[in-house]
């Protein structure tokens, strides 16, 4: 156990030094703490997320840690993740592509004792990333003015969870994260005339903190080929420390002198509290499917902001909603046991809709919408997990995204703890 608890450590490591935030060029991430990661592995990514009611014995599920003690005894599992999109922005006649690529996740599981599972891992938790400039005319006359937006950073979440099988078909989990990572984001307004000040405002955070999460499955055979399984998860909601600030800067392109101002709001940013329901039916080992719903209470929070009446940088209300989310998602094997390669394929779907977490201006950000298809390829005892997803960002309001992404991920399950017998 301690061999392999090193090694999963290791790899966590390892990954996290070569961990690039999850690519994003959405103007959406500058609101919030940024686009919210649905934190799914190469399985269930082909089932557009579906996790809260799985249980599998041979992949690493995240989203509930009570499936951790659904491990093998005998097997340690790795599974590494990338994605590949690419995201048309339509807005009026305007349309925009972007491309991102990145290295997504990288977790491993284990059983740790009689019972229990243990897992380890790395995961995307916000990202942010945009560039973007508005040019209007002033009054009637020739000058413009420009404003230019631009964000980076996010959040990654590095953990450790436990499952135990409590009894029969009943077991609990827990993920314990460490959150950590920065957000720089920065506004600036220029005339083209060069006569008027020019005024930017920058603001930045960093966050270094803590997350759990608990998790609950209940499975049970309904007969000699069907099982049911029924989950939830709960998020502990909490403030992350964090000191946000904003430093305006006001700079006279006639004179050359600038002056500068920051304010600061003392542990200003938080995560909500966050609930789950799933299930999910398996008919013969060959085909399951499954519904899950989640809650994330957002609209509880407050968030700083630079107020538009007095200018001030403080903690505001209705910035951001709760967001509900319904995933429906199924997986099909012909025969999990044929000599066939083609029939011992996985064939994943699954749709999705989710609704923001944002507010713009007083008006809704934008609901999403999306549908994913993939395959589960057996390689010996692992799995070359490959997917598709399309997503589909839509506010009447705002900007459209329509995004295309190709997730790959590997599944390793090596037997590290049979013993072996020489006769």
């Amino acid at each position: 156990m301690k061999k392999a608890f090193l090694c999963s450590v290791v790899l966590v490591c390892s990954s996290a030094a070569a961990f690039a935030q999850s690519g994003t060029n959405s103007p959406y991430s500058q609101y919030g703490l940024g686009i919210l990661s649905d934190q799914s592995q190469g399985f269930n990514r082909g089932m557009n997320g579906l996790a809260i009611g799985l249980r599998y014995g041979n992949q690493v599920n995240v989203l509930n840690p009570a499936s951790y003690s659904a491990v093998d005894s005998l097997t340690m599992i790795f599974d590494v993740g990338l994605s590949g999109q690419i995201t048309n922005f339509k807005e009026g006649n305007v349309r925009r592509n972007a491309k991102n690529a990145d290295l997504e996740y990288a977790v491993a599981a284990f059983r740790a004792f009689p019972k229990i599972g243990l897992s380890v891992g790395i995961v995307p938790f916000t990202n942010i990333g945009y560039s973007y400039s508005n040019t209007t005319r002033i009054g009637t006359s020739t000058t413009t003015s420009t404003e230019l937006h631009s964000g980076s950073g996010g959040i990654h979440q590095a953990f450790v969870g436990l499952g135990w099988n409590v009894w029969g078909g009943l077991s609990v989990g827990a993920n314990l994260s460490y959150l950590w990572g920065s957000y720089d984001r920065s506004i600036s307004v220029s005339s083209s005339d060069g006569y008027v000040n020019t005024v930017s405002k920058a603001y930045s955070a960093t966050v270094s903190s803590y997350k759990i999460d608990l998790g609950l499955q209940w499975q049970h055979k309904l007969d000699a080929d069907n099982v049911m399984t029924l989950g939830a998860t709960l998020g502990i909601g909490h403030k992350l420390g964090a000191d946000p600030s904003v430093t305006t800067t006001t700079s006279n392109s006639q004179t050359g002198v600038s002056a500068d101002t920051t304010s600061v709001v003392s542990n200003g940013l938080a995560i909500p509290m966050s609930y789950g329901v799933g299930v999910s039916w398996c008919h013969a080992d060959k085909f399951t499917v499954g519904v899950d719903y989640s809650l994330q209470q957002w609209g509880k929070l407050d968030f700083p902001e630079t107020d538009s009446r007095s200018g001030h940088y403080v903690m505001q209300g209705g910035l951001l909603k709760n967001r509900h989310k319904v995933t429906v998602g199924g997986e099909w094997v012909p025969d999990p046991m044929s000599l066939n390669f083609l029939k011992r394929v996985r064939y994943r779907f699954g749709v999705a809709y989710a609704t923001p977490y944002i507010n713009i201006n007083g008006q809704d950000g934008p609901k999403e919408y999306s549908v994913s298809g993939g395959f589960g390829i057996p390689v010996s005892r692992s799995f070359l997990n490959i997917s598709a997803q399309w997503v589909r960002s839509d506010s009447k309001a705002f900007i459209v995204e329509n995004t295309f992404r190709v997730n790959i991920g590997l599944t390793f399950n090596e037997r590290w703890f049979m013993k072996w017998k020489v006769e």
